[in-house]
């Protein structure tokens, strides 16, 4: 018998940072009978693969919680089994408890940490400490920051757990430079107490340990801020499903539940109404807003044979149809997958930090230690080797680190959001410098989004007669419900033009619509209805191929068995279009456009916006695919959209920007949020990004910068050439230094203005 593979996905919380999912994935993978095990970052779900004959599942769980993390045991999907919880989305309550929890943590430590400040201050600059505190301050020191250090606690149980388990990282350089301060001051803080004289020096590093806390917690808040708005995304992905469906059996309308659809049934779909699930039309015919799926803005025709997706709106006539897909296999539940993937596989590019420290943890540990060990072989005094191990431990603290990033993405996020650009995530910051291709989606991105008459041709003989085009069409489609009726009564209530009163109205579906005008038949639709008429077209062939080949839909309009006009409709270019993509053109970048309409009209869009290169007819599941290409070859790409159809193709970008006119969905999913829906500040938002990216780095250099310069200086390389010792004083002064720098940096973002043209 073979055994059949599992596969599982679980929700884990106290994942923060790229250390924790490398951590998490290479212990699993060392247990016997796990297959795979991959961690999503966004979502903090774990998908892992086992044979169920060699390790269960609640021998998994236990690995993950000896490592540290929590599993959520009421969230979770079986793959193997029908049994799921909250199947394809995050629990949502539990991050939003994740994000208060940072969020309280972080400002109840800020709050014992702030009177710190003023010891730390009074005890640089020589500030005499108020009489009525006498000798209490190393015991008030030592109180608050024992408070910050419990409010924080669980940075020294991982750090402290790293170390036991010889996987040293991010949170045992905290544990250990917060430790070492920490401990070191409740030491000098007892000699200050007993008045005992051990020729050391007595400055406090409560402060220190403190601070590196508060900054820590800070960053885990901004992080719990990002994944809980990708939560949101999924979340609201899942809301477009139908929750009901209504299907005939035998003869009868039967109202049941989305999750009993079967292969196979028959359902009704009456106007207004959404389609619940994917399948072929049986019976019936109407125009469907497909624009949460595909973004097209007309909506499609639907007749007998024709294909309808999940989560679309009938709009106008009544249809059956057979479902062919359901469950995790709709358009809907494929988008929602590859959003997922997209947000999981993206998040797990370190960040520069989590290298370094990854190395730079041990290092700083081994030269602790060595100069510990080799000034007591040559002979130094026991409180000197104490005190250059606490000054080297001191000097590492990533206090400056713990600013670097945070600080630089809120400030440049708030600098962003004043020009009206809304920056939600650092890895798309990182990947700014080197983009090279912006994909535009091209519905309701580059254009409207709303077909508009954009041409009116008039026969001769029209204007002699004074017959006017456009009235009488309006007057015809006033009357029918299909999607590009509207265009035409919208553009003659713009001209103030009067409808005049139609008799004996048709409307023939696929064909146009019919009706009398002051006694003349008057007939307005395609070829196919002027032929049904014996009306000649011929002399009209050339312009109308013209409009066809600009992409243009066009109809014709016939008055009393001659035709007098024609028509031509599109979805038109919104303001600045042309001139962004220029001006992208002189920043460097390629610009490429992906659309869901057929080749024709997606090469005429290029054309007119000089765009250089088209991708026509893609899915909206495709798309995502479509920009991985482009990445494998090794492109550095944003995607710029606004409807459902564009979320996982902005997952998966290096950055993706969504417009404020879009789609909930879209502003969760993108990295970046135009709220003005002005394009000129796509050019804005690539600047701005490509600044905050330059700052973040400036700051990570300052951040070590002194590190590498000061760490053999506080080891004592000097001392034997100069009889110079960095004390812990000074490295703690340095340490801030470093901060300062940081800090100052970032600040002179404030006045920075980026123009979007």
């Amino acid at each position: 018998m073979v055994n059949k593979i599992k596969r599982v996905s679980l929700r884990v919380s106290g994942i923060h940072c790229a250390s924790c999912v490398l951590k998490i994935e290479k212990a699993l993978r060392k247990e016997p009978g796990v297959i795979s095990a991959g961690v999503n970052f966004a979502l903090s779900t774990l998908t892992v693969e086992f044979d169920p004959q060699k390790v269960g599942l609640e021998k998994i769980k236990e690995k993950i919680k000896e490592i540290g993390y929590e599993v959520d045991e009421e969230d979770y999907t079986d793959y193997g089994t029908d049994h799921h919880h909250n199947h394809g989305a995050p629990n949502l309550s539990k991050s939003n408890q994740e994000t208060l929890s940072a969020k309280k943590k972080f400002w109840t430590a800020l709050m014992f940490g702030l009177p710190l400040l003023y010891f730390a201050v009074s005890e640089v600059l020589k500030i005499p400490v108020p009489k009525v505190l006498g000798g209490y301050s190393p015991l008030i020191q030592f109180l608050l920051s024992t408070l910050v250090i419990y409010v924080g606690r669980n940075l020294w149980k991982n750090g402290i757990r790293e170390l036991i388990s010889f996987n040293p990282g991010m949170d045992s350089l905290i544990f250990l430079g917060t430790a070492v301060a920490y401990f070191y001051s409740i030491f000098i803080s007892l000699t200050l107490l007993f008045s005992l004289n051990i020729g050391m020096s007595n400055y406090l590093y409560y402060d220190s340990a403190a601070f590196i806390l508060i900054f820590i917690l800070l960053g885990r808040y901004l992080e719990t801020l990002t994944k809980g708005r990708t939560s949101e995304a999924i979340k609201k992905l899942i809301g477009l499903e139908a929750k009901e469906a209504v299907i005939i059996k035998n003869g009868k309308e039967i109202k049941i539940p989305i999750a009993e659809v079967k292969i196979g049934d028959v359902i009704l779909v009456k106007p207004g109404e959404k389609i619940p699930v994917d399948g072929t039309v049986v019976e019936g015919y109407s125009g469907v807003d497909e624009k949460a799926i595909t973004g097209e803005s007309v909506p499609a025709e639907k007749k007998k044979g024709d294909l309808v997706i999940g989560a679309t709106i009938n709009k106008t006539g009544v249809l059956q149809f057979k479902a062919e897909k359901i469950g995790k296999d709709t358009m809907l539940s494929q988008i929602i997958e590859v959003v997922e993937e997209s947000l999981g596989s993206k998040a797990k590019f370190q960040i520069l930090a989590d290298k370094i420290a990854y190395y730079f943890v041990p290092f700083v540990i081994l030269v602790a230690l060595i100069s510990f060990v080799v000034w007591l072989a040559f002979g130094q005094p026991l409180a000197t080797a104490i005190s250059i191990l606490v000054t080297v431990l001191i000097i590492a603290c990533p206090c400056a680190l713990g600013l670097a990033t945070p600080t630089a993405i809120v400030m440049g996020t708030g600098l962003a959001a004043k020009q009206g650009v809304l920056i939600k995530s650092a890895n798309a910051l990182e990947k700014a410098r080197g983009l090279n291709i912006v994909v535009f989606d091209k519905t309701g991105t580059l254009t409207k989004g709303q077909p508009a008459v954009t041409d009116i041709v008039e026969s001769p003989k029209s204007k002699v007669e004074g017959l006017d085009v456009l009235r009488i069409a309006a007057s015809l489609e006033k009357n029918s419900n299909h999607p590009l009726a509207q265009a035409v009564v919208k553009k003659a209530e713009g001209m103030s033009i009067k409808i005049e009163k139609v008799s004996r109205f048709k409307d023939l579906p696929g064909q146009g619509i019919v009706g009398q005008i002051n006694g003349k038949e008057a007939c307005l639709g395609t070829r196919k209805l002027m032929k049904e008429k014996n009306i000649e077209v011929s002399a009209w062939e050339e312009k109308i191929k013209a409009f066809e080949k600009e992409g243009k839909t066009t109809i014709i309009l016939a008055y009393g068995k001659e035709i007098i006009g024609i028509l031509a409709i599109a979805d038109t270019l919104k303001d600045y279009a042309k001139e962004v993509i220029e001006s992208l053109h002189g920043l460097g970048k390629k610009v490429f456009i992906i659309t869901g309409d057929n080749e024709r009209v997606g090469k005429a869009t290029a054309k007119e916006v000089n765009a250089d290169n088209v991708l026509a007819e893609v899915l909206p599941q495709e798309k995502s695919a479509e920009i991985k290409k482009l990445q494998e070859q090794g492109n550095v790409v944003a995607m710029i959209g606004d409807g459902i159809n564009d979320a996982p193709a902005l997952a998966q970008a290096d950055i993706g920007i969504a417009l404020g006119s879009g789609t909930d969905i879209a502003m969760e999913t993108g990295n970046i949020v135009l709220v003005k829906d002005d394009l000129r500040d796509v050019i804005k938002a690539i600047k701005l990004s490509r600044y905050i990216s330059q700052k973040i780095k400036q700051n990570l250099f300052w951040a070590f910068f002194y590190n590498v310069i000061t760490i053999p200086l506080a080891a004592g390389v000097l001392y034997p050439f100069t009889g110079w010792l960095l004390s812990p004083p000074v490295g703690a002064a340095a340490m801030a230094f470093s901060s300062v720098s940081v800090v100052l940096n970032t600040l002179l973002m404030a006045r920075k203005k980026i123009e979007g043209e």
